[in-house]
């Protein structure tokens, strides 16, 4: 887009026009200058989100959405859920990269994962247009409080780690592995994530991570790496209806400066990730789970 120049804007004029142009042409520069300012602080919130999202293969969503709702309570549940989907969609994309290069990704319960949670995914934009934002804070909050909950009271399933979950011999390899799952279980599931994960926002991970670790089998450092896979997909249709329907115009330069510090952070996450025990990354999830929930669920009581 060009920009008017002082001179363009006035035509050559000095008298009271000239001035009220030249006014109005310094205020509109302000006002830009003063947008991106605006949002050049969520580069690090976006870095920190994506690097904890990416350490627990939640993608992120799960804290993103509650920061939106509660730095933005005029937006409606559209607009916050497109732009926690389509940063979600970065920070997976970045992770899934990362976590290739290690070879934990389970490429074909990936794909067949990714298959059905994208029906789901779609279902669940289009229905974010209907819900009232008191509605949407109370299931959210409720949500991550069960799913915490869950993880809580199974800590011998939801801590199994399978075999070699550190063996650094894998990375840049095409890795093989040693248990059991069941496709039409993880079918059955991910139509539900994609489904509920669209309508909250978040991705699904934090649904999808507990039951591929406790439903299952999956180790846990594979369960993080195949849920970003899956998270990419899914984000991705997501945000693309979101795209269709319009409400995704509103989050464009929010959507960027915070997926700008998701990339970077996503791939510091991955790292580190190979340095902690499957044990503490199931904690870990747990426990900000319960924070957040409490805290979205005191907002919705208006409290």
């Amino acid at each position: 887009m060009k920009v008017p120049l002082p001179a363009e804007a006035i035509g050559g004029r000095l008298d009271g026009s000239t001035v009220a142009a030249t006014l109005c042409y310094l205020r509109w520069c302000l006002e830009v200058a003063a947008l991106h300012l605006e949002y050049w602080w969520l580069i690090p919130v976006g870095c920190a989100v994506g690097a904890y999202g990416t350490l627990i293969g939640a993608g992120g969503g799960f804290v993103l959405v509650p920061f939106l709702v509660l730095l933005y309570p005029h937006e409606s549940t559209a607009v916050i859920t497109s732009i926690s989907l389509a940063v979600v969609f970065f920070n997976a994309l970045s992770g899934t990269i990362a976590y290739a290069r290690m070879g934990r990704v389970h490429y074909k319960a990936g794909l067949t994962f990714s298959a059905a949670t994208v029906p789901g995914a779609i279902l669940g934009a289009v229905t974010t247009n209907y819900i009232p934002r008191t509605a949407f804070n109370l299931v959210l909050g409720i949500v991550l409080l069960a799913v915490s909950a869950f993880l809580i009271l199974r800590p011998a399933n939801a801590e199994h780690t399978g075999r070699d979950e550190h063996d650094s011999s894998t990375i840049g390899k095409t890795r093989s592995f040693d248990f059991d799952w069941h496709p039409k279980t993880g079918i059955v599931l991910s139509l539900f994530v994609g489904y509920a994960s669209s309508v909250l926002g978040i991705g699904g991970g934090i649904i999808h991570v507990p039951a591929l670790i406790s439903l299952l089998g999956f180790p846990a450092h594979v369960a993080t790496a195949t849920s970003h896979f899956v998270l990419a997909v899914t984000a991705f249709a997501g945000t693309a209806t979101h795209v269709v329907g319009g409400a995704f115009t509103r989050g464009v330069f929010r959507t960027i400066y915070l997926s700008i510090g998701i990339v970077v952070g996503a791939q510091f996450g991955a790292l580190v990730s190979r340095r902690i025990h499957g044990k503490w990354i199931v904690r870990a999830l747990a426990a900000a789970l319960a924070a957040v929930a409490v805290r979205i669920l005191v907002a919705a009581a208006g409290l």
